[in-house]
């Protein structure tokens, strides 16, 4: 002992006095390990050997920070598997106290486990919490109501892991120690159109997966599967044939290619609109009927019947609201056609359009001549259109490849499946019929075309062959369950069992009117003029801030569009992000840049603010160390931020098991709400004494370093000033 004694005074002057506070001896299986420290100091690796060590000393010699909850759940794992087979269950019932007046963590396992072993909860509680080793962590535990463990972690312990927090550049988080191979789908616009609203959320979703499971320690590899084939393109090589403005596209390339898309296709869904509008309305003369006569029925005598009738008469209703709105939507999309007389003309001389396009895009897939060329000269500047817009969004990808790199791949993997019997001939169609689904996967139709089925298959193929991924994440809306669903029993079917396969679905971004978010003519909302108008917005907050500096504005009109485009930007991501993905959301751009409440602005500002601290300390957070700064908690405000400062793991934790961006955002906002209580709370300039100063300005820069960490791991950048 004496030898580490005299190793640790060399290394932190007066460390060994602080060790001998806790008299309290006890043995401890010591590994090697580095003491974290300041450059310049020693470095202790004592070698693998037990001795008697006071438990202060095993705090100061384990100071790099970790996720406390799994720490506990390892601490309880010994005596619940000395009484159970398997603990998992009852190990994620220790939990972050609800409510602080508990302690910061609680135990419920010994309700649950009373009833399988008979027990008394409270007796099983007390047995179960005296055998676990957690001293060292907690103060002594308390065992409450029927059976709750309540826990309270050690200012001494909290204080330790926050100083090693200090100097580590990844605050404390550890990479896995089960390192896997993830591939990100995510984005995937189709090149032919400009990027809309709806690429927004599988956009930053995808991203900051890939950054958080990146900084957790696995391998990512992010790929965008661009929409670079197939009728989009069909569309624009009919639309240049027939309708092109050679000048305009040698000007503005993209707005010209765009233009023919949207003329070809608003023809096609006229043509396609006129077609399905007769068979959707005897659908709904059907359901009519059939609401009439469940109306006219007698009341049924018992309540199971009338439970019954009454479910099928609201199954019949919501049928015929969905057949009448898809009714509306094609007599919209027919009067948009026949209520301009130029769009009809041009609709009347090409009646056949929809068979045309499909024959362009057959050509293109054959490999002929013409089509080919036109489409290597489109692709790029279409390319370079949406390169553009990520650049904007911080967004880049390690792979674009999009559905024309897998063309040659299609017609292998229906042969494949045919090989070996997973696929079979149905009215001429190659279809896979699965267990558990009603219609079966088409992978390639009667008349010889392939599907996106087909492709996602060919994309699986080359995945496993070429990355040997332990999953693909698929980042796309919910509307596409049902092919996933298919895609991953046909893959699995086709020996992909082994590689977790995950649709991580979202929802829809509505406007104020709760329909999905459009202009106020019906078109789709274009991603860029989202961003343009956020930037534009977040001008007007900074701007006004700025204004109302009491000594007068401090910057200039470049540094204020520079900060509003970090600011717009990041409350654009920072809105999606934080909604539970699944769930629709509405879009507002007065709540999304709101300097309070759940916004990256609100984050921005945090950050800024700690920032601002230290410039008018005139110091900065190596300077404090340099000087002897240590963490102490001496107030409920500090040792609360410092407990949310330490969940950061936690909160990282539950993103990678969930694929779930949100709990990154709450874990954000719960910590800048700590630090606004703290900052209330306790001065930190006008601090009592240097040390509590210098304590408190450590806190402030943690807490700062910790925003723009998990702003980063979300896409999100920081600014200085605000």
């Amino acid at each position: 002992m004496y030898g580490v004694c005299m190793t640790l005074q060399a290394a932190h002057p007066g460390i060994v006095s602080w060790l001998c506070e806790f008299p309290t001896p006890r043995k401890f299986p010591f590994s090697h390990r580095t003491l974290p420290v300041r450059p310049g100091d020693v470095t202790l690796e004592p070698s693998v050997f037990h001795f008697s060590l006071s438990l202060t000393a095993f705090l100061v010699l384990n100071l790099r920070p970790m996720n406390i909850l799994a720490l506990l759940k390892s601490r309880f794992a010994p005596a619940l598997k000395s009484r159970v087979t398997d603990p998992a269950s009852l190990l994620e019932m220790i939990r972050v106290a609800q409510d602080a007046k508990f302690g910061d963590y609680q135990a419920n396992f010994a309700m649950s486990l009373g009833k399988t072993l008979g027990k008394s909860p409270r007796d099983v509680a007390t047995e179960i919490a005296g055998e676990t080793q957690l001293d060292d962590l907690c103060l002594p535990f308390d065992v409450a109501g029927p059976g709750f463990i309540n826990l309270k972690l050690r200012d001494d312990w909290l204080a330790a892991q926050l100083q090693a927090a200090t100097t580590d550049d990844r605050l404390g988080i550890e990479k896995t120690t089960k390192p896997r191979t993830f591939v990100i789908d995510y984005s995937s616009p189709n090149v032919a159109k400009p990027m809309h609203v709806g690429h927004i959320r599988s956009t930053v979703i995808g991203d900051a997966l890939y950054r958080t499971l990146q900084f957790l320690g696995h391998k990512t590899i992010s790929d965008n599967h661009l929409g670079d084939w197939g009728t989009q393109f069909g569309m624009i090589i009919y639309g240049w044939k027939h309708f092109a403005d050679a000048a305009a596209f040698t000007a503005r390339p993209v707005p010209e290619l765009s233009r023919l898309y949207r003329l070809v296709s608003k023809l096609v869904e006229y043509r396609e609109s006129l077609a399905a509008l007769p068979t959707v309305q005897q659908k709904l003369t059907q359901r009519q009927a059939e609401i009439k006569t469940l109306q006219s029925q007698p009341a049924a005598a018992d309540k199971a019947a009338a439970k019954k009738a009454a479910q099928q008469l609201a199954q019949a209703q919501n049928q015929a609201k969905s057949l009448q709105e898809e009714i509306d939507s094609l007599q919209t999309k027919i009067a948009a056609v026949e209520g301009d007389p130029q769009l009809a003309k041009t609709a009347a001389a090409h009646s056949d359009i929809d068979q045309r396009v499909l024959a362009e895009t057959a050509k293109l897939h054959a490999g002929d001549a013409e089509n080919l060329k036109l489409w290597h000269d489109f692709l790029p500047h279409c390319r370079d259109e949406i390169q553009r817009v990520y650049k904007r969004l911080n967004v880049t990808f390690d792979h674009e490849l999009g559905e024309s790199f897998y063309h040659d791949r299609l017609a292998p993997v229906v042969e494949d499946f045919v090989a070996r019997g997973l696929a079979k001939d149905s009215q001429g169609a190659m279809c896979v019929f699965l267990p558990g689904f009603e219609a079966p996967m088409i992978i390639r139709k009667k008349d010889g075309a392939f599907l996106y089925s087909t492709t996602d298959l060919a994309t699986i193929q080359y995945r496993r062959e070429t990355w040997q991924p332990d999953a693909i994440l698929y980042v796309v809306d919910h509307r596409q369950s049902d092919h996933f669903e298919k895609l991953f029993a046909a893959a699995k079917l086709w020996g992909c069992e082994n590689i977790q396969l995950a649709h991580v679905k979202f929802g829809t971004v509505l406007g104020e009117d709760g329909r999905p978010y459009k202009t106020r003519s019906g078109d789709t909302v274009g991603l860029e003029g989202l961003l343009d108008e956020a930037v534009s917005k977040a001008n007007e907050v900074v701007k006004s801030i700025d204004d109302a500096n009491p000594t007068g504005p401090q910057f200039s009109a470049e540094q204020r569009q520079n900060i509003a485009e970090t600011v717009g930007i990041g409350a654009l991501k920072y809105a999606d992000l934080s909604q539970n993905r699944e769930s629709d959301y509405t879009f507002s751009y007065e709540k999304m840049l709101a300097m309070n409440g759940n916004t990256a602005t609100y984050m921005q500002y945090s950050y800024a603010r700690v920032r601002s601290i230290f410039r008018k300390a005139e110091t900065t957070p190596a300077a404090v160390l340099a000087a002897g700064g240590k963490i102490v908690l001496s107030h409920p405000a500090e040792r609360a931020l410092g407990i949310q400062l330490l969940r950061l793991a936690e909160a990282l934790a539950t993103v990678e098991a969930e694929f779930r961006p949100h709990y990154l955002t709450t874990y954000l906002f719960d910590l800048a709400k700590s630090y606004s209580t703290f900052f209330e709370n306790c001065p930190v300039l006008k601090a009592e004494t240097t040390e509590l100063k210098n304590s408190r300005l450590l806190l402030c820069d943690l807490t700062a370093r910790t925003i723009s960490l998990g702003l980063s791991l979300l896409g999100i950048g920081v600014v200085e000033q605000m």
